[in-house]
């Protein structure tokens, strides 16, 4: 049984029909990438996951639990967590109280001592900043930001949107890196990401997606040498 299964799903925002029937699988220990134009549906799709936005038709189940009536804190709790797009750090808030704010649901400080501990190893600039104002970290240093928050809810499943956004190229496969030693030491990883070459370097698997459909599905190295993928997504004639 995979870790995630979306069956069949129907996700609307007002009348607009954003996500037309997906079914995607993510199993343990991946690394899935979604990819596809803007508008796409990308985002939609991990909205729906993680509660933001409920679908109107199809199953959404994590190991094995319906998750479709439960709100997104609840989610969380479950083992579920998002980098969303865009960052979404508390900006007047200092490096630590970020990351301990990723930790809310969690009760059990010795482990949050540790994971902080964790985090800073993986992203040891995050230490030499912690009791900076988040708002004025540089971009780079606040997707290390949302994603060590992410982190700190010790989630099975990691959702991220969109991480290399806005980056620096010099700065682009430093955040690649750290996604395949977020895998390596366990957690599974949903991936959306414009950039479909880097993103389809560090996937096991993908699924393509367009106006709400997904439309391909191969293992990472089956997307990069598919023809159509290479001429719309990977920018080779």
């Amino acid at each position: 049984m995979a870790m995630l299964e979306l069956n069949d799903v129907h996700a609307y925002y007002g009348n607009i029909h954003a996500l037309k029937g997906i079914s995607i699988d993510v199993s343990e220990g991946e690394i899935v990438t979604l990819i596809g134009a803007n508008g796409a549906g990308k985002t939609t799709t991990l909205k729906t996951i993680s509660g933001l936005l409920r679908p109107r038709q199809g199953e959404v189940s994590f190991e094995g639990e319906e998750l479709t009536e439960f709100p997104a804190h609840e989610i969380v709790y479950k083992g579920i967590a998002m980098v969303p797009e865009g960052r979404g750090i508390f900006s007047k808030l200092t490096v630590v109280e970020n990351l301990e704010m990723g930790a809310y649901s969690r009760s059990d400080k010795d482990g949050i001592s540790s994971d902080l501990d964790r985090v800073f190893t993986l992203f040891p600039r995050l230490q030499e900043r912690r009791r900076q104002v988040a708002g004025t970290l540089s971009g780079g240093e606040q997707q290390m930001l949302a994603t060590a928050r992410a982190l700190m809810a010790r989630p099975r499943l990691l959702l991220m949107d969109e991480p290399s956004m806005g980056l620096a190229p010099v700065l682009v496969e430093s955040v690649f890196e750290t996604i395949q030693e977020i895998k390596d030491e366990g957690t599974t990883i949903l991936l959306v990401e414009q950039n479909a070459h880097m993103a389809l370097q560090v996937a096991d698997r993908g699924y393509v997606l367009q106006t709400g459909e997904i439309v391909l599905k191969d293992s990472a190295q089956g997307l990069r040498d598919n023809a159509e993928v290479q001429k719309a997504y990977l920018g080779m004639q």
